[in-house]
């Protein structure tokens, strides 16, 4: 049976508020959880940025569930700091964390000064990036001068065994290069035919076994407000991400985003939020996310009544796709 986790959203939520939310999540029944790293909310109306890393350790402690988030390892980051971080909670919670890696955002990368690449030399750094922190994971003692710089970095508290390192992926070009070196790809919901386009490329160039996971954006209020609620919401708070994905990684701060999002309309959410107030129609969806092989699922409401949406699925969503 697939996962069903719950989506912890740093930009639009404090991260105490997120660790009652992810409390929530595992009594309601969802299976595990994943978080979003930004240094930066995608929008001043969102408000949030909470660290990932220090919350993970702190939720994962807390609920016994398994845990992962999507994280650039360079840029902000190194990729020595990032393998250290992550052999920590593979260490401390075994079999549990898992993590993905993917070309990153200016809109959090930039603040390290350096000029942001654009995505060839990203990938560039993110394909090192991986096979430095995997040799870390290995133990060894790493050097490595290229498009990143490791200088004599060793690990010395490893875990018995490495965390599954995933790809993220919205292209089918990125999603084939990385069936070639990834554990497992995450790509978000969306037409169907572009996600089974996404998926059919990694399982191509990856042999076919390996997990995908799909995080999934819906919207959704309470019947009594109606459709029209969940729409004004959506807009409120994730009128910000309906661009390209190569806009999505340029733009280097939130009020660039409030500014592009100028022009959106209410109407133009639907193309990347799944709105509506029923229930079973939510759960009708995702069911049919899961028929395409997903071996998890993670639901990332982007509205801001999230206590209200976790009952709901406990009572509604959940057991509809458990029984599916």
């Amino acid at each position: 049976m697939a996962l069903i986790g719950y989506h912890a959203s740093h930009e639009q939520f404090a991260p105490e508020d997120l660790l009652r939310y992810a409390r929530a999540a595992q009594l309601a029944g969802f299976d595990a959880l994943s978080c979003s790293d930004h240094f930066h909310p995608w929008s001043e109306r969102q408000g949030h940025s909470g660290n990932a890393w220090a919350w993970l350790g702190a939720v994962m402690a807390t609920v016994d569930l398994p845990a992962g988030t999507v994280n650039c390892p360079f840029g902000r980051y190194h990729p020595a700091v990032v393998a250290q971080a992550a052999a920590t909670l593979a260490a401390m919670f075994p079999e549990r964390f898992w993590f993905a890696v993917g070309s990153g955002e200016a809109l959090n990368e930039h603040i390290d000064g350096r000029p942001w690449p654009g995505k060839p030399q990203r990938e560039a750094m993110l394909r090192e990036s991986v096979d430095v922190m995997r040799a870390l994971w290995r133990g060894e003692e790493v050097t490595h001068r290229g498009a990143i710089t490791v200088d004599r970095a060793r690990l010395y508290s490893l875990p018995a065994r490495p965390p599954r390192l995933f790809a993220a992926a919205l292209s089918e070009q990125t999603a084939r290069w990385a069936g070639e070196w990834a554990d497992g790809l995450i790509t978000v919901t969306g037409p169907r035919e572009q996600m089974r386009k996404v998926i059919d490329a990694f399982r191509d160039a990856s042999g076919g076994n390996k997990p995908v996971y799909l995080q999934a954006k819906i919207a959704w209020a309470d019947p009594s407000q109606g459709d029209d609620a969940a729409r004004a919401m959506a807009f409120e708070q994730w009128r910000t991400n309906v661009f390209d994905s190569q806009t999505l990684a340029d733009l280097a701060m939130p009020a660039d985003f409030d500014a592009r999002a100028g022009s959106v309309k209410a109407s133009d959410i639907e193309e990347s939020v799944r709105i509506s107030c029923d229930a079973a129609q939510q759960a009708a969806w995702l069911a049919e996310d899961l028929a395409m092989g997903a071996e998890a699922i993670f639901l990332h409401n982007v509205c801001t009544n999230q206590q209200a949406w976790i009952e709901t699925c406990a009572q509604q969503v959940l057991p509809a796709l458990k029984d599916a």
